[in-house]
């Protein structure tokens, strides 16, 4: 069994990893790259393995840095089934056509505007791309165990973060490897931990905060300290928000500092058609956040839920505060970005990031400190106050993920670090090998490892190969 690495090295985005049996091959994520200008055009780039000959793809959540390759992995040949979770499935059905969506929209604002180098501008895929995707995806309950492809099997299991969001477990005669997906929070507001993890022996694990903790204190008093002095200015507050997850984690969140008059009763705006779609899931799949019904009922108490694209304009002429909830989370397209665009030049408001800024993303620029971003052709200038609440983040910090790790009930053969920028992955690869005493690395694009188990194993039959780990690449 080999494992190659295909994304999230050296990056948060851009989850792949190819793994071969024998003449089979599956594909564990399959992620849009996102931020630098040189990790996005491998969005361009023809795949490093034919798409044709990928028999499977498994899924360890929805967002697009984990699925958005989907629709360009089938418009280039590929024929096999998507295997996620419920809540993945359903999810993957409202972003994917969103996506696409999305990515036409832009293309036909450059081309009426000239504002792009490429003559024409195009979609990387369309909205009726990305529904024929759908049908290829097959559902399956957590902790169920699926027969992938023969001899492949593959078992989910709860990672927290997001709706369906899970850790993959895949076994084979040869070996196992145990991928983490994105991890949440052990005290997230929303969702519910991570479940233990499985022995394998390879673990390839996210480090997105891999050299950080978040902050112990309250978040919400963080939040509430940004609206009320806005709102005491009389701005606006624009908050770039992931649709699934972020976005409802911020709907709760004011609806608790409202109903205890923490801050004023401040008109809030779901800017996103798609966040309200996904808002509406949490309703069918109770078991996996920690909200109850009146709980769910409180996501959508009081929200004003924006769909029209001339209802969104509209909101560029409020004339009272209001906190407006937008996607994209870090400010690289969708809706927000017309919001940032009108708001940012006046000091009375706030621009207020919750979630993880990638390197080269308009959002990263912005906690940086830029006084000007450039968007649709022009730069525009940045005199709004920018703040950040990284308690509101939804993945694990560097003492959760490894607490995470250490839940393992065996020692892996070795531990791979991907999913986070350089300093990160690496910090968190120290800390394993420091604290944990396992060996541990962070791989380059492309790498490739073999798993093998030895004779005597295999014909014990056990569930624990020998791992012969051998740089590839």
């Amino acid at each position: 069994m080999k494992l190659t690495f295909l994304g999230a090295t050296g990056t948060v985005t851009g989850s792949r990893y190819l793994v071969e049996h024998g003449r089979r091959r599956v594909l564990v994520d399959c992620g849009l790259f996102q931020g630098l200008k040189q990790l996005r055009l491998r969005n361009w780039a023809p795949l490093p393995v034919d798409p044709a000959s990928i028999d499977a793809v498994v899924l360890t959540h929805a967002h697009i840095d984990h699925s958005g390759y989907l629709p360009r992995l089938v418009e280039q040949g590929f024929r096999g089934m998507i295997h996620a979770t419920h809540a993945t499935t359903q999810l993957c059905g409202l972003l994917l056509p969103d996506s696409g969506h999305l990515q036409e929209e832009e293309a036909a604002y450059a081309n009426r505007h000239g504002t792009s180098k490429h003559q024409p501008a195009l979609p990387l895929y369309t909205e009726a791309r990305a529904r024929a995707t759908l049908p290829l995806f097959r559902s399956h309950r957590f902790d169920e165990m699926v027969e992938a492809l023969p001899g492949l099997f593959v078992r989910f299991r709860e990672a927290g973060h997001i709706l369906g969001a899970a850790s993959v477990h895949l076994q084979t005669e040869a070996g196992s490897i145990l991928f983490s997906g994105d991890l949440g929070r052990s005290d997230d507001l929303l969702m519910k931990p991570p479940a233990p993890p499985e022995p394998a022996d390879l673990v390839v694990v996210e480090s997105t905060y891999g050299n950080r903790l978040h902050e112990r204190s309250n978040p919400l008093t963080a939040l509430a300290e940004i609206v009320n002095r806005t709102v005491a200015r009389g701005g606006h507050v624009i908050v770039p928000a992931f649709a699934v997850g972020r976005a409802q984690l911020l709907l709760l969140a004011l609806r608790r500092l409202k109903d205890a008059q923490q801050i004023p009763d401040v008109p809030v705006f779901l800017d996103s058609p798609m966040a309200t779609d996904a808002t509406a899931l949490y309703r069918s799949h109770p078991g996996q956040h920690r909200l109850d019904e009146a709980g769910c009922a409180d996501l959508w108490r009081g929200v004003r839920f924006v769909n029209s694209v001339e209802e969104s304009r509209g909101l560029a002429s409020l004339r009272y505060p209001a906190v407006i909830v937008s996607a994209s989370g870090m400010a690289t397209g969708g809706r927000v970005v017309h919001h940032i665009e009108a708001f940012a030049p006046l000091p009375a408001n706030t621009l207020l990031f919750v979630g993880y800024q990638a390197m080269g993303t308009r959002g990263a620029a912005l906690v940086a400190g830029a006084r000007s971003v450039r968007m649709h052709g022009r730069w525009v200038p940045v005199r709004a106050e920018v703040a950040s609440v990284e308690g509101l983040s939804s993945h694990a910090d560097r003492d959760e993920l490894l607490a995470w790790l250490g839940a393992l009930p065996t020692p892996p053969r070795h531990v791979y670090v991907t999913h986070g920028e350089p300093e990160s992955a690496d910090s968190l690869r120290q800390a394993v090998q420091e604290q944990l005493k396992w060996p541990a690395s962070v791989p380059e694009y492309q790498q490739s490892v073999d798993v093998a188990a030895t004779e005597e194993e295999r014909g014990a039959g056990s569930p624990r190969s020998a791992a012969k780990v051998a740089d590839i690449a």
